[in-house]
Parts: structure tokens; sequence; C-alpha cells
């Protein structure tokens, strides 16, 4: 199962475990047709930050299932760049909603449903440990739901847990970075900004081998940790 795939990196995986021959599970907003396209490809239109609307939706969608072999939970969004001093509480609930509480909520219902579940890994990103100024609430967020996947592996034991940084990739994240006006002066916008069209910011789909390989090595590794696929 992997949220967010109506593109990015959530639409490179998917693409990647249907070549494979495996059966994906995509949550995301809007439909994908590359992957509608795929027998082995299951949708569910949602909104993760419609907490009751996936309380009742998620059993449904996977009423045919009673286990998983790996869970992705890709899906997030990025606050504005700006210092945090300039970011309301109101914008750090909206991203934490999305990157942090809907990703409890799906791990709790997955456990409620599912008879096994052999692996579950949250995207997260260097921004949890870096400290960059600028990245506010969305550093706030991964930082805590790299603590949330510690915490449920010390709940799970049966499941290996991960948090994972995957690297530098081409998404709409990067293309709202690289749109910032120049007068935005934080030193990682910068270096996304000079990395945009480089092979070192590669595309989702160029990566998705590498991601799925590092997901698998990540196994490797005590449950729980924060791994940055740079590094593993």
């Amino acid at each position: 199962m992997i949220t967010g795939t109506s593109k990015g990196i959530g639409e490179g995986l998917a693409l990647h475990y249907l070549g494979e021959g495996h059966s994906v599970y995509g949550i995301s907003r809007s439909v994908n047709e590359r992957l509608n396209d795929h027998d082995s490809f299951h949708f569910l239109a949602a909104d993760l930050a419609d907490f009751q609307g996936m309380k009742d939706k998620l059993p449904v969608f996977l009423r045919s299932v009673n286990q998983m072999e790996l869970i992705v939970l890709n899906a997030g969004i990025l606050s504005e760049i700006k210092d945090l001093k300039d970011t309301s509480i109101d914008e750090i609930k909206k991203v934490m909603d999305v990157n942090v509480w809907a990703n409890k909520l799906l791990i709790d219902r997955c456990f409620d449903h599912l008879n096994r579940i052999k692996q579950v890994v949250a995207i997260s990103s260097g921004a949890a440990v870096s400290g960059s100024r600028g990245w506010n609430a969305y550093s706030l967020s991964k930082a805590a739901l790299n603590m949330l996947i510690e915490l449920y592996s010390k709940e799970h034991p049966e499941t290996h847990f991960c948090a994972m940084a995957p690297g530098i990739i081409d998404t709409s994240m990067q293309e709202y970075i690289s749109g910032l006006p120049e007068e935005v002066d934080y030193p990682v916008v910068k270096k996304l900004k000079n990395l945009k069209g480089t092979p070192d910011m590669p595309k989702p789909a160029e990566v998705a081998a590498r991601l799925a390989d590092g997901f698998e090595n990540a196994r490797k590794y005590d449950s729980g940790k924060f791994l940055d696929i740079r590094k593993m």
C-alpha cells in the first residue's frame, strides 16, 4: 500500500512495484490514469486529512486483504518556506495533520484490520534533523513523524518500521522551491535551486528501483530508526 500515488515518489514506486508483478493499493486525492491502466492497481480516492472519512473508507478498501508486505507512508505537504516566527499555528496544524496524524490513523486502522504487516516505511526528510532555516512546519512534522515511527516499532515488534529520507528528488515540492523569488535567501533553497535540472536531482521514476532496494536493505537495521538512503 502506498499513499500519495497521484504523482511524484508515490507514482514512481507504484509503477515500479506493478512492474515487478505486485498488487498495489494506492491512496491519494486524485486518480492517476497511468496506474489505473494496471489490473493489479487498486485505488482509493481520499483526503488523508479527512480523518473520519479515512476511518470509514480504509476498512472497506482493504476488505479483501488480510496481510501487507509493505506499507509506504509517502503522502505529505510542504509548508510555505519562511521563518517560523512568521508561520501561524493554523499553518503548522495543517501540515501536521497530513504529515503526522494521518499516518497515525493509517497505521492504527491497518493494524486493526490486517492480520500481518511485514514492513512500514514512512517517507521522511533530512529536514527532520537538519534544522535548516525556513522549513518551519515541514521540519517539525518530519521530526515528529520519525518519533511516531520509533514509538510504533516498540508496540509492534513483529513488523519492521523505519522512517527514511529518500534523498533529493525532482517532485512538485522542488517545482515550488525553484519558483521562489530570488529574495528568499535561505541556504537550502539556494542549493536546491542550483540542483534543479541536474543529475543530482533525478525524477521519481529514475530512483524508484533504488528506493525499493533501500526499503529492502532497511530491514537490516533496527526497527524504528531514521535512515537516510544516501548513507546506507
